[in-house]
């Protein structure tokens, strides 16, 4: 049996810069906070909580006094900010430039235009879209899907960014929509700010899933980018799992398969991966 690990696959610059950070303080020997989990992956947060990383939510932050609070790829919003410097916490800040220079872009437009519709293209309560709403005070107008685009005023004024890693197609789909529908008079401006190295890897897992028997897709469950790249896989090839851990790993999907192909989101390590080959590798030999 065949088994490839994609090399397109793993963390993107932010995740890796922010897991870096996390392990350089630690390594100091002092407690680290992290708000939130540093990353969608509940494997690589245990592997770090074994080396001293603390998981805390705001209402914690709200808490804690003289602390170092590591900030993660996400980005927050400016009360976080000034919450750790009320409270005497120094920030370790992880978020990834390209998300800090998508919140730079959103304050300018809000203090310049701050009557205007400011659009995010994103899921509601994620942790970089809450970073993102944070620049306008809260004002910004989130569209999780296409459909939602009924929601805009068309009369007025209209600012789109999307998040990250959101779909490029259906981020295209929405321009046209507002470019076809928006009052004569009214301003429509739209801002291409998904990460390339996401939405590139669209095509890639296409190719990559194309080509195997079986598809073993590793992610943690929350990830947004980990169900998008999955539900990309599962569309080429059926036979696609998506899996957290090796343990998930049933024998009875190995069952007449030449090859096997494993990827994951900008969220899954690589040891992961690896972990995941090595586990079939052990099954075949054990049966």
């Amino acid at each position: 049996m065949l088994i490839e690990i994609d090399d397109g696959s793993g963390f993107c610059f932010g995740v890796t810069t922010a897991i870096q950070k996390a392990e350089e303080e630690l390594a100091k020997g002092a407690t680290l906070y992290c708000l939130g989990d540093i990353v969608h992956n509940s494997m690589e947060c245990e592997r770090l909580h074994k080396m001293g990383l603390v998981t805390i939510n705001h209402d914690d932050l709200r808490h804690l006094r003289n602390v170092k609070v590591l900030l993660r790829a996400h980005g927050e919003p400016p009360e976080t900010y000034e919450l750790a410097s009320k409270n005497g916490i120094e920030i370790i800040d992880a978020t990834c430039p390209v998300v800090l220079q998508l919140q730079r872009r959103i304050k300018r437009q809000f203090d310049a235009n701050p009557d205007a519709q400011i659009v995010i293209f994103g899921k509601n309560g994620h942790a970089e879209v809450l970073g993102l709403v944070g620049q306008t005070a809260n004002k910004a107008i989130v569209l999780e899907k296409f459909e939602d685009v009924r929601r805009l005023d068309l009369s007025r004024d209209i600012f789109l960014y999307s998040q990250t890693t959101k779909s490029l197609e259906e981020f295209q789909r929405i321009i046209a929509y507002i470019q076809q529908h928006i009052a004569e008079g009214a301003t429509f401006r739209s801002f291409d700010t998904i990460c390339r190295q996401v939405a590139n890897r669209m095509p890639n897992i296409s190719t990559f899933a194309a080509r195997h028997d079986l598809v073993l897709f590793v992610s943690g469950r929350k990830s947004s980018n980990g169900k998008v790249l999955f539900n990309e896989c599962r569309r080429v090839n059926p036979n696609s799992h998506q899996i957290e851990s090796a343990a998930e790993i049933r024998l009875e999907w190995l069952q007449d398969v030449q090859t096997v192909g494993i990827c994951g989101a900008t969220s899954t390590p690589k040891w992961l991966m690896e972990e995941c080959r090595d586990y079939i590798m052990q099954l075949i030999i054990d049966n």
